[in-house]
């Protein structure tokens, strides 16, 4: 199977270059389901991925996961098109699940000011679980605005905007198989 991994692209109009590799991305996923795998053994967690931008990360994340589980999705913006957040969330698809007494982990793709997984955190915690976990691929904490705990974490990277592997901008770029970073940063 091939994988659309080019060096850099271009994306709306902005040049992006490579940032992380398929190759480190395999890695840090599957570490990431061996420490869930080992955390929940006992446990018949149900993973929550935020639409769309979870959805590759999540897939990935699934294949490593090796201990009785379920799956369910939200939808949420505060995007738009736009590569700075508009400063407030839209819910644009509910969770189907009951969450009540159920251990919740939510799988989103990148957490930068924290306001849409803290938005998702109030939203679960009342539906009183029996716990709640964030696991993001991507942290920026230097652009975190909005405190949330953050239990498992891929890569910490710089506040950049980022494209690829379910990110996009303006709706492209989810297709690519690695991460890159916008090439107006030094």
């Amino acid at each position: 199977m091939s994988f659309y991994e080019p060096d850099k692209i271009v994306c709306n109009g902005s040049l992006f270059r490579l940032f992380i590799t398929k190759e480190q991305i395999d890695k840090r996923v599957a570490a990431l389901a061996e420490q869930v795998n080992s955390d929940y053994k006992d446990k018949k967690p149900i993973f929550i991925g935020v639409l769309n931008g979870a959805f590759i990360f999540l897939a990935d994340l699934m294949r490593h996961v090796s201990i009785p589980c379920e799956v369910d999705f939200i939808k949420l913006s505060s995007y738009g098109d736009d590569k700075v957040s508009t400063g407030h969330v839209t819910e644009l698809k509910e969770l189907d699940a009951d969450v009540e007494g159920r251990h919740v982990i939510l799988i989103e793709d990148i957490i930068d000011t924290g306001l849409s997984m803290k938005y998702m955190v109030d939203r679960i915690q009342e539906k009183n679980p029996a716990s709640v976990s964030v696991l993001t691929l991507l942290h920026k904490p230097d652009a975190t605005k909005h405190f949330v705990n953050i239990d498992y974490v891929g890569f910490q990277i710089p506040t950049h905007f980022v494209l690829g592997y379910g990110m996009d901008y303006a709706q492209e770029g989810r297709n690519l198989a690695q991460i890159y970073v916008i090439d107006d940063v030094t």
